[in-house]
């Protein structure tokens, strides 16, 4: 398999994947069907048994790293304002998508008939911003609550900040669990051509046409808005502000959006973000160590904008409710200043039903699309993941930490585990 690339091993399992899930599904073959349902299941839960640690000591490092880099005020803003204004583009565009092809006009569905959904803690924003605050640490990691885990890192980040000196201790210890978690989780990504096959194959053979039918027009929606913001939302931010060939930073980044697609779970790609970031995109290390985690976290496109637009049109025809300007204000808004909702893992029904219930449309909206949610999640995390890439780059570009040469340069191979190197020393900025 060295002989191919990870792109290209990727790529196989894509096509392996969708051509036994489509046998599975034709002829009916169970045990085939089961099979990559358990090869799928296995590879997500690899995924996510390095979420805690991973997400944890990511975050603390990154908040402690930006005492390395100069200008970090500024570095941190300009990146936040980024996050701010490419969503804002995002949950416009899935607006102006969905008033025109009205995703749930026609629709008939047997709305009593919806899976019921658990929304306790999730439901209303005092709901959201209290579950953000943990009432027991052990708890939050046990649990896998990423919001909270998050909050943990921050404050005790920047504590190692206020501390100084003292905190070292920590700060390395964090940095080399950090360091054992990422190189831990290399050997998980390296088995994602076979857990590609899997979660392609079961996709195709659990669900296949005849689930996809009746919500055909949605499902296409999604493809279509987040597909619009991967090709010509952020070729043209590249363009225009980053001053980069959009072409290049695709060829660099196509490995990490390629398996954001297929595991779902922006976390879980996060150590080949962060490669692609540093060693192909030529983002400057520091900086890259803080916005990378902090984008995995809070920066999603397309699970925290297009989708939940998208599906707030979408509840209100099938319900048979009007929304007003003020409504699609609102749906603004929180897609924008909701996105750290979604926590970076799969699936977006914690933001979905954030945002149905500050819009007051029925939850039981969340229950009708919860059948096709794995297969919506795929592009929705692919678009995540592209604008945790994008955002660095022009950040980087703006502040003179990008390295065109590396941009530039064929991409380097990522077929073996990353090599530990100190962190670069921070450049002054320059533009």
């Amino acid at each position: 398999m060295k002989r191919f690339s990870f792109s290209l091993q990727l790529l196989l399992g894509l096509v392996v994947g969708v051509a036994l899930g489509f046998a599975a599904k034709v002829w009916d073959v169970t045990w085939l069907a089961e099979t990559l349902t358990q090869v799928g299941k296995i590879f997500v839960q690899l995924l996510k048994l390095a979420v805690p640690p991973l997400v944890f000591t990511a975050v603390l490092v990154s908040v402690a790293n930006l005492r390395n880099v100069n200008g970090a005020a500024r570095l941190a803003t300009k990146t936040l304002l980024w996050f701010l204004a490419t969503a804002a583009i995002a949950v416009t565009l899935a607006i102006v998508l969905g008033l025109i092809i009205n995703p749930g006009q026609g629709v008939t569905l047997d709305t009593s008939a919806a899976k019921p959904v658990d929304t306790e803690g999730a439901g209303t924003w005092l709901d959201f911003v209290t579950g953000i605050l943990p009432t027991n640490i052990v708890t939050a990691f046990t649990e896998v609550n990423v919001l909270q885990i998050v909050f943990l890192g921050v404050v005790l980040g920047a504590a190692t900040l206020a501390v100084g000196e003292k905190a070292e201790p920590v700060l390395a210890f964090s940095k080399a669990v950090l360091e054992l978690v990422q190189k831990a989780l290399w050997w998980v990504i390296r088995l994602a051509p076979i857990g590609t096959a899997g979660l392609i194959g079961k996709a195709v053979a659990t669900y296949g046409w005849d689930l996809l039918a009746p919500l055909a027009k949605f499902s296409a929606g999604v493809y279509v808005g987040c597909l619009i913001v991967l090709l010509a939302v952020y070729p043209t931010l590249l363009a225009v502000f980053g001053r980069v060939s959009p072409i290049t930073f695709f060829r660099n980044a196509w490995p990490a959006i390629e398996l954001a697609f297929v595991s779902r779970s922006s976390v879980g790609t996060l150590p080949l973000t962060q490669r692609v970031t540093v060693e192909r995109n030529g983002v400057d290390r520091d900086y890259a160590a803080f916005a990378v985690p902090f984008g995995a976290t809070t920066k999603m496109d397309g699970c925290a904008s297009v989708y939940p637009a998208l599906a707030a049109i979408f509840v209100a025809q099938v319900f048979g409710l009007h929304l007003g300007i003020g409504d699609y204000l609102l749906i603004a808004f929180v897609s924008v200043v909701g996105s750290a909702a979604t926590a970076g893992l799969t699936g977006a029904i914690v933001m979905l039903t954030l945002t149905l219930s500050t819009l007051g449309l029925p939850l039981e909206g969340v229950g009708l699309l919860l059948a096709i949610d794995p297969i919506l999640d795929m592009i929705r995390t692919a678009t995540n993941v592209a604008g945790q890439l994008v955002v660095p780059v022009l950040v980087a570009r703006s502040e003179g930490r990008l390295d065109e040469a590396v941009f530039n340069a064929p991409p380097q191979p990522l077929d073996d585990a990353p090599a530990v190197r100190p962190a670069a020393v921070a450049k002054p900025a320059t533009a």
